[in-house]
């Protein structure tokens, strides 16, 4: 009988047990999911402006009751002001009073404000401008902004006439753009200056019995550019180190092997030791200049540079950069390094001016001094911020004409504000693989760029909204 009575009360044990299993299992489901919610929501952009990986159904046209409900305080506001509304929602933001010098307008990313009688601009991020769902029909006062600060492969529709000239306002990394973006990358003339990581030239000739005369850090491979397809003919002529995942033959340590530590101070100073660095970019356009061309400068190394054609305009002196475009054949730019390399007077040309500290391009000391953002500098606006300034302020300029009874201006980009030729491929590589990622795709690309440009500026002139099918359909038309 005892026995029989220790047997249940162990099974109650165990039930019990096992409830209470089940509890905090439950539990720890439920947080992990408010966890992952909160993850969700603190997602951001490279310069911390919050970017949301998908796109809440309240955001868009016919939303639940909650999505239409507006407190006072936001309905005064957007009653009050122009509305800016953000159809790409690359700031996160639902709602936002922003003061712009003495003007004000309510930015948000909230689409039920589609048809609000106030809303005058609308938003645009380049990289996630797309024909699925685009603000028609366009309404004579609503106004359509670009932020495009990206590389041409993100979406070349862009780099088209028939869709550039879609909008009124661009920022984007080209000089004529009304918010020029062009030195995006760099934080401002002192860290040019900067003799923090220059390794003496002593002692990178010491450096140079373990290490290749020639750096080249590269994890993106097979860009437009054709990039790799240089740097491997390159290789047959003089010697490089490359760390990154295209033409590895040299490894970093395991803790700056992560894409995000390519800031990091260790990452500079392994970069700091080497005479020189392969800048090239990944596009070839006028003004897109990226860190690879900024880096090897604050670092005191040599950048041998292939990328924007108009990079001469933007050196910080006449002889800071070796430019690939200058030379005929991967032969002859190995041959001129290597004379460098055992010439420490020509060598040192390269960077007198940063040893005497002179930046003395008058263009880079303009915009750097005019622009109207910072690069990782809080006490600055970011360049989101300046480019949401400069609508706003554009806006109210066209509302204070309309008060006066005068015609609004009208602003316009043009093809300057977006120019990158069709890629092009080194056709001198005899090691090159047989599969070209240009020939196969990025030149294919491209050239389908230009039916889907006309086909969607087709459809936005006629002013209605239409749908993907019809699109494709004319895409594809013979």
């Amino acid at each position: 009988m005892v026995w029989i009575q220790r047997r249940k009360l162990l099974a109650s044990c165990l039930c019990i047990t096992a409830s209470v299993f089940l509890l905090v299992t439950l539990q720890v489901v439920v947080e992990l999911g408010k966890f992952e919610r909160k993850k969700f929501k603190s997602s951001n952009l490279r310069d911390g402006q919050a970017k949301m990986e998908e796109e809440p159904a309240h955001l868009y046209p016919l939303p639940g009751k909650e999505a239409l409900t507006l407190d006072r305080k936001t309905q005064l506001e957007t009653d009050s002001y122009p509305i800016m509304l953000w159809w790409s929602p690359l700031t996160g933001e639902t709602g936002r009073l922003g003061q712009c010098g003495a003007d004000a307008c309510f930015f948000t990313i909230n689409r039920t404000f589609l048809h609000h009688p106030m809303t005058k601009a609308f938003l645009f991020y380049g990289t996630d401008f797309n024909i699925d769902s685009l603000p028609l029909p366009r309404k004579a006062h609503h106004d359509w902004a670009l932020f495009h600060e990206e590389s041409p492969k993100n979406n070349y529709k862009l780099f088209h006439k028939p869709v550039i000239t879609l909008f009124n306002y661009t920022a984007t990394f080209s000089r004529h753009s009304h918010l020029p973006l062009t030195t995006q990358y760099l934080e401002g003339v002192e860290v040019l200056k900067s003799r923090r990581y220059l390794v003496p030239l002593r002692s990178k000739n010491n450096l140079r019995r373990r290490l290749a005369p020639l750096v080249y850090v590269q994890s993106d491979c097979d860009p437009p550019s054709d990039r790799d397809s240089y740097v491997r003919e390159l290789m047959t002529y003089i010697e490089v180190d490359s760390y990154g995942e295209c033409l590895r033959n040299k490894d970093l340590p395991q803790q700056l092997k992560n894409p995000a530590s390519m800031d990091a101070d260790g990452f500079y100073r392994i970069i700091a030791q080497y005479k020189f660095i392969l800048a090239f970019e990944n596009a070839v356009c006028d003004d897109y200049i990226t860190e690879k061309f900024w880096r090897p400068l604050k670092l005191g190394v040599v950048p041998v540079y292939y990328g924007s054609p108009s990079i001469a305009d933007w050196l910080p002196s006449n002889r800071s950069a070796i430019l690939v475009s200058e030379f005929a054949h991967p032969r002859e730019l190995a041959s001129y390094i290597r004379q460098l390399d055992h010439d420490d007077r020509l060598y040192e040309a390269y960077i007198e001016w940063k040893l005497k500290g002179e930046v003395s391009n008058p263009r880079l000391l303009t915009a750097l001094r005019e622009r109207k953002w910072g690069v990782q500098d809080v006490h600055q606006d970011n360049y989101i911020d300046a480019f949401e300034c400069m609508v706003c302020s554009k806006v109210w300029d066209n509302i204070r004409l309309l008060e006066k009874g005068l015609p609004p201006k009208r602003w316009k980009a043009d093809v300057t504000h977006l120019s990158c030729p069709e890629p092009a491929v080194f056709a001198f590589s005899s090691l090159a693989p047989r599969w070209s990622s240009l020939r196969d795709m990025w030149i294919p690309s491209f050239e389908q760029s230009k039916k889907e440009a006309q086909a969607l500026r087709w459809l936005v002139d006629r002013n209605k909204n239409f749908s993907a099918q019809e699109f494709w359909a004319l895409v594809f038309k013979d």
